[in-house]
């Protein structure tokens, strides 16, 4: 692993890394933020999944997190969205598929199955590599995103319940198998099989008896996404049907810009750390 570069920041550290992930076949970079009790003891850790186009550094540098996390003891992690570089022909065409919107999944359809195995890259290889070389509490770890990082989060979280013991999401794609962005990357990635889409859609994770504790779900009424893409009135009204506990905020005013996920970060870091510190 290698130190792209480290600030002091609210006492403790930011730090962007490089390593060479086994995942993906490429070099990845990844942030981490450390808060002045980790240089001590170990901290619980929140993961940031970011949206299409972004990189590890939309988040750290765009959303405030630091001070909060510092007040909190959570170390946050944000890794990259995709591979890059990986050399895959139309790779980079588009916004929403390839580079920068890897849709955390792993993917079975080549040439993208080469590379992009971002569901493993980040529940698994990221995992140890954090837990390795960072004083993370393994045993306490949370995980929120935004927009396709917001997907992300909703089923991995799902799915990996004895990892992540705390989920929310800011305006997440609640519904992939219903809307633009979640067909093209689904269909691309796994192909035309729609049983294996399913288990990338938060939605029909919950209908399928996938469970969390309470999930924390922040949406911006004037998100230009909204109708078309985000879809979270198609999750809520799967969570009151299954029993499964759903915080959904509409906000009025607010868009899909990091403006709005700054707005609430301070909300979305205390509702883990009270689960994840006690």
């Amino acid at each position: 692993m290698e130190v792209v570069s480290e600030h002091r920041s609210f006492g403790g550290v930011q730090g962007i890394y490089r390593h060479e992930s086994q995942c993906t076949g490429t070099p990845m970079q990844f942030s981490v933020y450390l808060p002045p009790a980790a240089s001590d003891s170990q901290c619980s850790v929140l993961w940031f999944l970011s949206g299409l186009t972004c990189t590890e550094e939309n988040f750290t540098v765009k959303a405030g997190a630091q001070q909060f996390a510092s007040r909190q003891n959570l170390i946050v992690v944000a890794p990259d969205t995709s591979p890059r570089g990986a050399g895959i022909s139309g790779e980079d065409d588009t916004y929403d598929f390839g580079t920068g919107a890897g849709f955390y999944v792993d993917a079975t359809e080549s040439p993208w199955s080469r590379n992009y195995q971002m569901y493993t890259y980040i529940t698994r290889e990221l995992q140890d590599l954090v837990i390795s070389n960072f004083p993370a509490n393994p045993s306490r770890q949370g995980i929120t995103g935004h927009s396709m990082g917001g997907h992300g989060a909703l089923t991995i979280g799902l799915k990996n319940p004895n990892l992540f013991h705390s989920i929310s999401a800011f305006a997440p794609i609640c519904a992939p198998t219903q809307c633009p962005w979640g067909q093209k990357a689904l269909s691309g990635y796994l192909g035309q099989n729609q049983t294996l889409w399913s288990d990338y859609d938060a939605t029909e994770l919950v209908k399928r008896g996938f469970r969390s504790q309470t999930i924390l779900v922040d949406q911006g009424e004037a998100d230009g996404f909204l109708e078309e893409q985000l879809k979270p009135e198609v999750l809520s009204a799967a969570c009151e049907a299954a029993g499964q506990s759903l915080q959904l905020r509409m906000q009025p005013g607010y868009d899909h810009s990091y403006y709005f996920i700054s707005s609430f970060i301070e909300d979305h870091i205390e509702f883990h750390a009270t689960k994840l510190n006690g």
